[in-house]
């Protein structure tokens, strides 16, 4: 069928599509667009996600972090420059562990003193020369996967810490199922960083958007501001803005 061709081959260029987007585009309805796209999956051809579909399969899988840098590097760093000017002087901030939040921590050049408390031993590495910035290390085991402490003993600095922003990286983000990682116990440190901040920042490229992982993090309604890039649909952009959260295209 030409219709199922042509959603084939836009997909193909832009990785996730919107089925109202599919419906204006193909002059149908958009319960024929939803027809259609389970035919496609039914086939083996694309994955429907909430609201679309996408080429790539929503459910992830747990890769290794030097494989995971090698993924969308520029959008990681110009997301990454962005949130480091959201730093304020002499802030307290808490970053947790991903490879964005790891481009993040390259950026960060305080003139004056910042206090920094991660869970991540690649941040610390990133940051540790500059003499300006406290480090608050978590203590705990660590994940040779992502390179994160997790565990009760960095839960337990956790309650009795308080400071102005979390920077958080995540697997997936997915509007019905919220925030989500491959590991639940570093799911579980993230839930008690979040207790521990007065503003929650994501930082996600477009390529996590309409994905979501085995052990979810928070609602999407939880988090404050998203800096993402400009990857995402307007159709997307406008529905997580109606949850309350200000979104930040780069």
């Amino acid at each position: 069928m030409k219709r199922h061709q042509i959603i084939l081959e836009k997909l193909a260029k832009k990785k996730h599509l919107e089925v109202s987007e599919l419906g204006d585009l193909l002059n149908v309805s958009t319960v024929t667009i939803r027809k259609d796209l389970r035919l496609l999956e039914e086939k083996g051809l694309l994955f429907r996600t909430h609201g679309g579909a996408s080429l790539d399969n929503p459910y992830i899988n747990e890769k290794a972090i030097g494989e995971k840098e090698k993924i969308s590097v520029e959008e990681k760093n110009g997301i990454a420059q962005r949130a480091a000017q959201m730093i304020d002087e002499n802030d307290s901030i808490m970053i947790a562990s991903g490879t964005t939040v790891q481009a993040f921590s390259k950026f960060i050049k305080p003139k004056n003193k910042l206090t920094v408390i991660t869970s991540s031993l690649y941040v610390v590495l990133h940051l540790i020369q500059n003499k300006n910035i406290e480090i608050l290390q978590l203590g705990g085991y660590i994940r040779h996967s992502s390179g994160s402490v997790i565990g009760s003993y960095a839960e337990h600095i956790l309650g009795n810490i308080s400071c102005s922003k979390l920077f958080l990286g995540v697997d997936g983000f997915d509007l019905d199922y919220g925030l989500s990682t491959t590991n639940l116990e570093e799911a579980q440190l993230n839930k008690k960083m979040l207790h521990a901040v007065q503003k929650i920042i994501v930082l996600a490229d477009s390529s996590k958007f309409g994905k979501k992982s085995f052990a979810k993090i928070c609602d999407m309604d939880q988090v404050h501001e998203l800096i993402t890039d400009k990857g995402i649909s307007p159709e997307i952009k406008r529905k997580i803005e109606e949850k309350g959260v200000k979104v930040t295209m780069v």
